[in-house]
């Protein structure tokens, strides 16, 4: 849930930036947004990354 709050927070900036002019608040906005995708696309990777090791575990026992 964390990650989609941060996720809403980065957007409130970017469109609150954009109407404002304010390029650096949208630029902080965009950037919160990204820093959500990777920390996602990260866990993911995790995740696979154990379950394959699980799997290898599995088969050698």
């Amino acid at each position: 849930m964390d990650g989609a709050m941060d996720k809403a927070k980065g957007k409130i900036k970017e469109i609150a930036g954009k109407i404002t002019g304010h390029e650096r608040l949208e630029a902080e906005g965009r950037t919160d947004q990204v820093k959500v995708k990777i920390r996602r696309s990260a866990a993911s990777v995790r995740h696979r990354a154990e379950g394959i090791r699980n799997s290898l575990k599995r088969d050698h026992s």
